[in-house]
C-alpha cells in the first residue's frame, strides 16, 4: 500500500467515525426532544382542561367537588408573596456579595472561601436547604410559616445572583475602571456608575433566572411553609403555595383536584418560560 492509499484509508476511517458520532449525537438529540415535546404537550393539553374563571377567583376546593368549581387564587398569592420576599432579600445580598468578589480583593482568602461556599450552595439539593430552615426556624418556633418558606427560597436565590453578578462584573473591560480612576473618581462611584451600569442587563438576567428557579421549588416548601386550604394575606402560619398544592392534588384520587394540579403546572411552566424569554431578551440587548 503506497502513501496515497494510506492517506485515503485514514481519511475514510475518520469520515466514518465522524458520521457515526454525528448519527449518535442526532439520535440523542431526537430522543431528548421527543420526551420534552411529549411533556410539554401533556402539560398544555391537560393544563388547559383545568382553566376557568374560578381558577383565578376562588380558593382551593374541598375534595370531590364538581369540575370547574374552586381555584388556586390562595396558592398563587402565597407563592407570589414568598417568591417576592425571597427576591427582595436575596437579590441585594447576592449583588453586594458579587461586587465584593469581583471588585475588592478577588484573589483574597475571604473571596476564595466565599466562592467555595457559594459553589456548595449552588450544587446542594433544595431539600437540604429546606431541612436546614426546618431545623432553624420551624422546629424552634414550633410552627410552619410562609416566612420560613421565604427564608428557604432566599438561600436558593443568593448563590445564583452572586455567581451571575461576579461573572458579569468581570466581563467589564479594565480600561473603563482605569479611565475613571485616572479622573479621580472614588472606587464606590466607579462601581456604581461604571461597572454596575455596564453590566446591569446581565445582573438583572441573573435575578430573573433565580426567580425562575425558585418559582417551582417544592421540597423546601414542604418542610417550611407546608400548605393551607384557605386564603391568607400574610406569611405567618402555614401558607398555601402552588408547588406543594400541585404535588398534593396530583397525587390525590379526586378528579377536580387533578384538573387543578395540571392547571397549576401549566401556570408555572408559562411563568418560567416568560422569565427565561425576558432574560434572553435582556442579555441580547446587553450584547
Amino acid at each position: 500500500m503506497n502513501i496515497d492509499q494510506q492517506k485515503l484509508a485514514r481519511f475514510m476511517w475518520r469520515k466514518r467515525i465522524n458520521q457515526g458520532s454525528l448519527l449518535l449525537s442526532v439520535g440523542a438529540m431526537i430522543f431528548g426532544v421527543f420526551w420534552l415535546a411529549w411533556i410539554l404537550w401533556e402539560t398544555i393539553h391537560l393544563g388547559f382542561s383545568g382553566f376557568s374563571v374560578s381558577l383565578f377567583t376562588e380558593t382551593t376546593p374541598a375534595p370531590n367537588e364538581p369540575l370547574g368549581t374552586g381555584g388556586l387564587i390562595n396558592a398563587m398569592w402565597g407563592s407570589l408573596l414568598m417568591v417576592g420576599m425571597a427576591t427582595f432579600i436575596g437579590a441585594p445580598v447576592g449583588i453586594l456579595s458579587g461586587i465584593y468578589l469581583a471588585e475588592y480583593k478577588p484573589d483574597g482568602k475571604l473571596a476564595v472561601t466565599i466562592r467555595f461556599i457559594n459553589d456548595l450552595l449552588l450544587s446542594a439539593p433544595s431539600i437540604i436547604i429546606g431541612l436546614f430552615i426546618y431545623t432553624l426556624l420551624v422546629v424552634r418556633f414550633r410552627q410552619f410559616s410562609g416566612w420560613a418558606g421565604a427564608a428557604a427560597l432566599t438561600l436558593i436565590v443568593i448563590p445564583v445572583v452572586i455567581r451571575t453578578t461576579e461573572n458579569m462584573l468581570q466581563l467589564v473591560p479594565a480600561r473603563l475602571r482605569e479611565a475613571a480612576y485616572a479622573l479621580g473618581t472614588p472606587k464606590w462611584k466607579v462601581i456604581l456608575r461604571i461597572t454596575l451600569t455596564a453590566s446591569r442587563a446581565g445582573v438583572l438576567t441573573g435575578i430573573l433566572l433565580a426567580v425562575a428557579r425558585i418559582a417551582g421549588e417544592t421540597a423546601p416548601l414542604i418542610f417550611t411553609a407546608l400548605n393551607n386550604q384557605f386564603w391568607k394575606a400574610g406569611l405567618s402560619g402555614p401558607t398555601a403555595n402552588l408547588p406543594v398544592t400541585i404535588l398534593q392534588y396530583a397525587m390525590s384520587p379526586y378528579q377536580n383536584w387533578q384538573h387543578l394540579a395540571w392547571a397549576g403546572v401549566l401556570m408555572i411552566t408559562l411563568a418560567v418560560l416568560g422569565l427565561n424569554i425576558l432574560a434572553r431578551v435582556l442579555s441580547r440587548t446587553k450584547r
